[in-house]
């Protein structure tokens, strides 16, 4: 289902002035730093606050006109919220948490058994269904916090920071799961989080927020892997090198990135290999042993970030364009240790257990 805004809103000294369309069947991802207007954009759509002027529409229906005053409330707008927090209600099982949507608008108890059961499985929480939230862990009630906002069948689906509240084991299969019912679902949904891991894995697009404003947008990896604004590499914070999966790593050109997969990618599938500059060890001749990913490149600058220096790279040894702009974190002891400055040739090796191998969103 289709949704287009063109609003703005006023709080105290902040103002969030955006225009923004997203297709049928589209994830989109708001990225942005605390204050750059996300929730206030959720809100908006929501129906819990309403704009100072502009319009909202969601498959042809009007929910928002600040002209005309047409605010549709929140219950009937059609659109399903998954928050940090899974909000299921305690004193109900998990079968009648994913119940309460499809009873609520007067679904028989059969046919809303059937859905539940459906949803269940879809979300691999189907052994799950006699229990009560107390008894589930924060991933297993994730899970079912999905199945009870798709129960609903909601028009568009508001997915607000879903894995922020979870820890770092549990977060990739919840992403895996989420990116597959998404997809099979043909989902409309927005995406709010600050991870551009969530972005990678589950959107079609991104959008980058910043002071109430868009400044930039486009295809996901292309906004996280060459950003246009220094604002959205800040947000990145990563390595990123996209390709295409196969048997032994990630595939770009005639080199091959080993890494772990957190989540099964399918060979011949757009994918990225992902690692922290934290994790790129640097050499001034070829590391001893076998590491398995070692990339030739020459220093294009050095800067300070937080306690430690950021090397960038300007270009690769070797040709491939995909190595220039990859980041290394050093000390200032070896930065000085290893003589590194602009125009060194270097070796940067990353650990194959640093690397992570995501699917990407629309890459299938």
């Amino acid at each position: 289902m289709t949704l287009d805004l063109d609003i703005t809103v006023r709080r105290d000294s902040f103002a969030l002035s955006l225009e923004l369309s997203v297709a049928a069947g589209e994830v989109v991802a708001v990225l942005g730093r605390n204050g750059a207007g996300k929730s206030t954009l959720l809100s908006a759509l929501a129906g819990l606050l309403r704009p100072d002027s502009g319009r909202i529409t969601l498959a042809g229906r009007v929910l928002t006109d600040a002209s005309t005053g047409v605010h549709v409330p929140p219950h009937r707008r059609g659109i399903g919220l998954l928050a940090q927090d899974p909000l299921l209600f305690p004193h109900m099982t998990v079968a009648a948490n994913v119940a309460f949507g499809p009873r609520s608008r007067g679904i028989s108890r059969t046919d809303s058994a059937a859905l539940v059961t459906r949803l269940l499985s879809d979300v691999d929480a189907a052994e799950f269904a006699a229990r009560r939230p107390g008894q589930l862990s924060g991933g297993q009630a994730q899970r079912v916090a999905v199945a009870r906002a798709l129960a609903s069948e909601p028009e568009l689906l508001l997915l607000d920071e879903p894995f922020a509240a979870l820890d770092v084991d549990a977060a990739p299969a919840l992403r895996a799961m989420l990116r597959r019912v998404l997809r099979d679902s043909g989902r409309t949904a927005l995406l709010v989080t600050h991870d551009p891991l969530d972005a990678l894995v589950l959107a079609d697009r991104v959008v980058v927020l910043s002071g109430g404003e868009i400044v930039e947008q486009g295809e996901t990896r292309a906004v996280l892997s060459r950003p246009r604004t220094a604002f959205t590499a800040r947000i990145a914070g990563l390595d990123l090198v996209s390709g295409v999966f196969g048997p032994s790593g990630l595939v770009v050109g005639d080199f091959v990135i080993s890494g772990h997969v957190p989540a099964p990618i399918d060979e011949g599938t757009l994918a990225v290999a992902v690692f922290a500059p934290s994790a790129v060890a640097v050499h001034v001749s070829p590391p001893a042993g076998s590491p398995r990913n070692v990339f030739g490149a020459v220093v294009g600058g050095l800067e300070p970030h937080g306690d430690l220096i950021r090397l960038r790279v300007a270009r690769s040894v070797d040709g491939p364009s995909w190595v220039e702009g990859l980041a290394a974190d050093l000390t200032a002891a070896a930065v000085a240790d290893l003589g590194l400055e602009p125009g060194v040739r270097v070796w940067l090796a990353v650990k194959a257990a640093e690397v992570a191998l995501h699917p990407v969103a629309g890459g299938s």
